[in-house]
């Protein structure tokens, strides 16, 4: 048999909820602007901030790859994130513990749509200057963005030679 740590659920507690939260007002959003919004509709029409529905079946930015090909991916990421963070981070910080929950719960956020819709909800769009706007973009992405740069400033600071 493996040496496989013992996984109690009372460790895993801020994981779970952190991306059970993210999974929840993901959806709840994105179903929110399907719902109120007309494609391409903008609320306010003009400003630096805008919800704006769109949608997304290319990948990460609305670059053209192959959805099959993403899911497929995007499902490998999620599973090896989650068996190394429960065999090896587990109780290690609450910081990696949110880290990677902000990742699950985005991926899965995102799955669901490319699943559902066969496209990505995108609402969330920011004028930086001029007509120049970030891509649109919803909770899942945020929270994969920011749970992807907790988990690398983590891993970096634990890989640091202590002096």
């Amino acid at each position: 048999m493996t040496n496989m740590p013992e996984v109690k659920l009372s460790q895993h507690l801020i994981f779970i909820s952190t991306a059970t939260a993210i999974i929840i007002s993901d959806q709840i959003t994105k179903s929110m602007v399907r719902t109120n919004m007309s494609l391409g509709q903008s609320i306010p029409a003009d400003g630096k901030f805008r919800l704006s529905f769109s949608t997304n079946d290319g990948a990460v930015f609305g670059l053209p790859l192959n959805s099959t090909f993403l899911v497929i991916t995007a499902c490998i990421i999620v599973a090896a994130t989650v068996w190394l963070y429960l065999l090896y981070l587990s109780g290690k910080s609450r910081l990696l513990q949110v880290g990677t929950g902000l990742v699950l719960g985005g991926a899965v956020g995102n799955l669901t749509d490319r699943f559902r819709f066969g496209a990505v909800t995108d609402f969330i769009d920011i004028r930086l200057w001029g007509n120049y706007h970030w891509p649109s973009f919803n909770i899942a992405d945020a929270a994969l963005t920011i749970g992807i740069s907790i988990l690398a400033f983590s891993l970096l600071s634990m890989a640091k030679p202590k002096a």
